[in-house]
């Protein structure tokens, strides 16, 4: 026996109506087994589809599969017969898939594809969701010539009679089907045929069944083709897959009116049946909504008094109405709210109102239950109890409503004395007659007055929709002058910043020049680079080495030798500089920093300056360097005098002391 499969899909990565495909996480359900499988793009889907034929594809959202309703239609025309495509949060009007989930006793992470595949599957399982229909219930079939005719010739009409007859064939061997068909499954069929030279030019049939009922497939051979296609429907169409109770079951709803209407939906054992809100729906839409979940036996609001236009929703149930009679604090609602979740401040306001409804009448619905016999329904005694009617006197009513007619005895013969009858009797019937007829008379004009309400209602309600579109044309051109302000705003900084670009672009473009030119000097052997530095400061060697580099082998100029000292210099060593050029002395520390690690500092080189660089004369630089080197081996070799002498001195002072 072949298990029951359901698939549950939903997007993993991109969106339908983005340019890159999509991919998909998938949840097989078989029996009760769950397998996953991740990253499926939507055709691997359908081949698997095609092989396994599950029982029921379930998404939360049927535009995650299809970008629009063309491409919907294309892949529904592509799914196997008794395949059934199921949107488990709902028809027109969807319900949230963690919302489902919790009301069916399971939780799982939105954030987790595979999870919310799985959840799908395991809702379809239950019987949660809606089938999506497409299609109708009637299927064309289009018998048609398969070629040109052409210009034709000599044989052209020996051609078209060919062609024509090979249609008429086609169209016959159909039409037997089609008859057979109606002869075993009562299935009707109506046929078009079209006349032409030698047989056919074309044939339509409307077959009233499903496309998977005719055993007939689009084909086509040289000279005639067979086209098979579904009658597709004006606009989605949504089948529950359980079927709704032939009784429509009496609920608690509570609305919070305005601009965004919010509604909550209470079954009489508290059970939340529907809670959403929407933008600048229509009075009549929200009835038809309420209508869907069953009969309102309370209309209820979180305000009092009650707002007109939900004074205007509960009139055309003829519900009870209810409100808290106080106001209710925000903290209240959210914790009243908590345990059933909501989205925005117009559901929380709606579930309140219906929630203190409930609680309101729960002690009652708790006797009612206790008190009613076996098998009586509860449901209604609560609903008549509601409307006023005590719980014994409702309990009553309902079994008297349920009971069958008992056979009433036969009439025994009247004697002649009761055939006389009561003249105070008689008086009470002609009493009660008569204010039967005033009661009548009474409803008929109440009748006049409702719908005569009913007409004002509409009025009201087709003023306040122009309203709201008026209302969202002006919205739209704030939005819109709101939208360029800030575009214009967005260019003028981008332009400020392609300027401030350009910039710093024209004068890395200068010194990349002058690089150039000195490095041309340099290999021509007309002068040696000098990089400038403007200050003997930290910051000023760091900013050089920023923009130009300090690399082994450089000759600087210090423009301003002020102010350094030892570590200043120190920095100008460890980067391997051939020689410090200076206009004037500099601090003796920096001084010895420089003899130390052997950096010639020269005085008085004459340059030729160029902004941040210099050039000097090689063979001038290249003396200079050489006079340096020689001063400083004097130098040198006097310090290790001194300190020779030094040495002699002490020794000859501790051989006086007689230390030694």
């Amino acid at each position: 026996m072949q298990k029951r499969i359901i698939y549950g899909i939903d997007i993993a990565r991109g969106s339908s109506r983005a340019k890159e495909l999509p991919r998909y996480a998938l949840a097989i359900l078989k029996d009760g087994e769950v397998s996953h499988q991740t990253m499926l793009r939507r055709q691997k889907i359908l081949n698997m589809i095609q092989k396994e034929r599950p029982e029921i594809i379930a998404v939360d959202n049927i535009f995650e599969l299809a970008a629009d309703r063309k491409e919907l239609l294309s892949l529904m025309e592509r799914l196997p017969e008794g395949v059934k495509l199921v949107q488990v949060t709902g028809g027109l009007h969807p319900e949230p898939l963690i919302r489902l989930a919790r009301k069916h006793g399971f939780s799982f992470d939105p954030e987790n594809p595979n999870e919310e595949a799985e959840a799908c599957a395991r809702l379809a399982d239950m019987g949660v969701g809606y089938e999506v229909s497409l299609f109708e219930d009637i299927t064309k079939i289009k018998v048609s010539r398969a070629r040109s005719l052409g210009r034709g010739g000599w044989s052209q009409n020996r051609y078209r009679r060919k062609v024509h007859g090979a249609v008429l064939q086609r169209s016959r061997e159909i039409e037997n089907i089609l008859r057979d068909l109606s002869r075993e499954k009562g299935i009707r069929f109506e046929a078009v045929n079209v006349k032409g030279f030698g047989g056919y030019v074309r044939s339509e049939f409307t077959v009233y069944a499903k496309r998977g009922e005719i055993p007939i497939h689009s084909m086509a051979s040289n000279d005639a083709q067979v086209i098979v296609r579904s009658v597709e429907r004006d606009k989605i169409r949504y089948v529950p897959l359980k079927p709704k109770d032939t009784r429509r079951k009496f609920t608690i709803v509570g609305i919070d009116p305005g601009t965004t209407v919010g509604i909550a939906i209470l079954s009489l054992d508290g059970e939340l049946l529907y809670l959403k809100s929407f933008r600048g729906i229509a009075p009549d839409e929200v009835v038809k909504l309420i209508a869907e979940y069953g009969k309102p036996a309370v209309i209820a609001s979180d305000v009092t008094p009650m707002p007109s236009s939900v004074e205007k929703i509960r009139r055309s149930f003829n519900a009870v109405p209810a409100s808290p009679g106080i106001e209710v604090s925000a903290e209240e609602k959210i914790a009243l709210g908590k345990t059933f979740g909501y989205s925005n401040d117009h559901e929380r306001d709606a579930l309140t109102a219906a929630l203190l409804t409930y609680r309101s009448y729960k002690n009652i619905f708790t006797r009612i239950e206790k008190k009613a016999p076996q098998n009586a329904d509860v449901e209604l005694i609560k609903f008549h109890v509601i409307h006023g009617v005590p719980i014994e006197a409702a309990i009553e009513k309902v079994q008297a409503s349920g009971e069958p007619e008992k056979s009433k005895p036969k009439e025994r013969a009247e004697k002649p004395e009761e055939k006389a009858i009561d003249e105070t009797l008689l008086k009470m019937r002609e009493t009660i007659q008569r204010q039967s007829e005033q009661i009548q008379h009474l409803q008929e004009y109440l009748e006049e007055l409702k719908e005569e309400l009913i007409a004002k209602d509409r009025k009201i309600s087709k003023l306040e929709s122009r309203l709201n579109s008026f209302k969202k044309e002006a919205y739209k051109e704030i939005r819109k002058s709101k939208e360029i302000q800030n575009r214009d705003e967005i260019i003028e900084s981008l332009k400020k910043e392609v300027s401030k670009k350009n910039k710093t672009i024209k004068e890395l473009r200068r010194r990349s020049n002058k690089l150039r030119k000195i490095q041309k000097m340099e290999v021509r052997g007309e002068g040696t680079a000098v990089k400038v530095i403007a200050a003997f400061t930290k910051e000023s060697i760091a900013e050089t080495k920023e923009k130009y580099g300090l690399k082994t082998g450089d000759v600087v100029f210090l423009e301003n030798p002020s102010g350094g000292g030892a570590a200043t210099a120190q920095i100008l060593v460890d980067a391997g500089v051939r020689a410090v050029l200076i206009p004037e002395d500099i601090s003796h520390a920096a001084s010895e920093t420089f003899f130390k690690g052997d950096v010639p500092v020269l005085k008085g080189i004459p340059l030729e300056r160029a902004e941040d660089f210099a050039m000097v004369e090689p063979e001038t630089l290249k003396a200079a360097i050489a006079a340096w080197e020689k001063e400083a081996d004097e130098k040198r070799h006097k310090a290790k005098q001194d300190e020779l002498q030094s040495l002699f001195e002490e020794y000859k002072s501790e051989r006086r002391r007689g230390l030694v």
